[in-house]
């Protein structure tokens, strides 16, 4: 059976958390789109880790963890986060590299950082990853796919054409160095040759895999309102989040997705610009950010502090909505246990009339948070297994968001670790 794992906001749901904990009864783990631009945090028997490119289920021994063909691949971050966890003592993932996948080039993360640079204030709060740019020239189709690695002939032309086109960009819109052809042939050579024995057909591998039975993830990266069609446009990530890319981004039929969890945080958390109605500021969001997550609320790409609100129903109704959610998976709920009163939005002021269906970007900017204040329960509930012995105003919040949101939360995690969580 296949199974998605998304997220429903802004990303920094918790989806590593989840994924990390469902590979346990999963065979093969996979990434079907975006890339190193965002991290995973996961906290299991091996300690924390970060995870940026490795699927979320590396840690099991019987997994195999693949790169699927919508992810931008940074061959130098996938193998030095390789490393990075085996220096640890984590096994050696088994690891496969789909050969449609393409690949983030050095000058995709200058050209991504110049851009920044060139729009100053008005920039898109890129993690400067080379992300847009990666796939702008996928869809002008003048990206470098795994298997070109292995043509020399078409690999050597398509330098000579790339630098051609890319040096007058260099030269005339950003007066920055000109790239090497050589230089670039070279990295190539390098970059085939960390690659080459983990390369597969991919689809052709989940076919087999989906006949025999085998139990699949899918784990997305980011949420549904960093969405290019159906997120908080233009301030959104380059390739599509929902777990309906799954079928495209990993090569297999859309109907075998058979169940898709998505991930939902207990308050809401933002890196990047854009709207974010339940936003909150000063003292109140600093408290949050510090007691936040599973070490406070900073990214784990950039380290940055991430924007801080309280649960939008609005937002996560329609983010579920998009995912074609058929599970919730409720996130930090932990954290909130300081609050005597926990603000929740629960509709949208736009224009003097309130909403409960989330807006086009343009109507978004102008939305005020209608919040309605729930008791706390003043408690630290980590450690809980069963959800009866929740205290009742903590069952009360997940009840009411449930009521709100109108999809079943079926799992609620009360901590940071793999067996932090309560099923329902």
């Amino acid at each position: 059976m296949v199974t998605a794992v998304v997220g429903a906001n802004w990303g920094d749901e918790g989806k590593g958390k989840i994924t990390d904990m469902l590979a346990k009864e999963a065979d093969i783990i996979i990434r079907f789109q975006g890339g190193a631009n965002a991290g995973h945090t996961i906290v299991n028997d091996y300690g924390k880790f970060a995870l940026h490119t490795l699927p979320s289920g590396v840690f099991y021994g019987h997994t195999t963890s693949i790169i699927g063909n919508g992810v931008a691949l940074d061959i130098p971050k996938l193998f030095n986060e390789m490393k990075s966890i085996t220096d640890r003592n984590v096994p050696a993932p088994k690891l496969l590299v789909s050969d449609r996948a393409q690949i983030v080039m050095p000058y995709h993360v200058l050209f991504d950082q110049y851009e920044e640079e060139r729009l100053g204030k008005k920039s898109f709060g890129s993690t400067k990853s080379g992300i847009a740019p990666f796939y702008s020239d996928k869809y002008a189709k003048i990206g470098f796919q795994v298997s070109e690695l292995f043509d020399e002939d078409t690999l050597t032309e398509k330098v000579d054409r790339i630098c051609e086109m890319k040096n007058i960009m260099l030269e005339h819109m950003y007066h920055k160095p000109l790239l090497d052809k050589t230089e670039l042939l070279n990295t190539l050579h390098e970059y085939r040759d960390m690659v080459a024995p983990y390369v597969c057909d991919v689809s052709l591998y989940l076919d087999k895999a989906i006949k025999e039975g085998k139990n699949i993830l899918l784990e997305g990266q980011l949420g549904t309102l960093k969405d290019p069609d159906h997120g908080i446009y233009p301030m959104v990530t380059s390739s599509s989040t929902l777990a309906a890319y799954g079928a495209i981004g990993a090569g297999i039929p859309p109907y075998e997705i058979k169940k898709i969890v998505t991930v939902c945080k207990a308050y809401s958390s933002a890196v990047g610009a854009g709207a974010f109605v339940s936003e909150i500021f000063g003292e109140e969001a600093d408290e949050l950010r510090k007691r936040g997550g599973d070490g406070g609320e900073f990214g784990a790409t950039t380290g940055r502090p991430r924007r801080m609100g309280w649960f939008d129903c609005v937002a996560s109704k329609y983010g579920c909505r998009m995912q074609g959610t058929t599970d919730v998976a409720f996130t930090v709920l932990d954290v909130l246990g300081y609050l005597d009163e926990i603000p929740v939005c629960v509709g949208y002021e736009i224009d003097g009339e309130v909403t409960t269906d989330f807006p086009v970007t343009t109507k978004l900017e102008k939305a005020k948070p209608v919040l309605k204040n729930l008791p706390g329960w003043k408690t630290d509930i980590r450690g809980i297994k069963k959800y009866e012995d929740l205290p009742e105003n903590c069952r009360k919040y997940v009840e009411f968001i449930e009521e709100q949101i109108g999809y079943p939360i079926t799992m609620v995690s009360n901590g940071p670790g793999r067996n932090d969580i309560i099923y329902r």
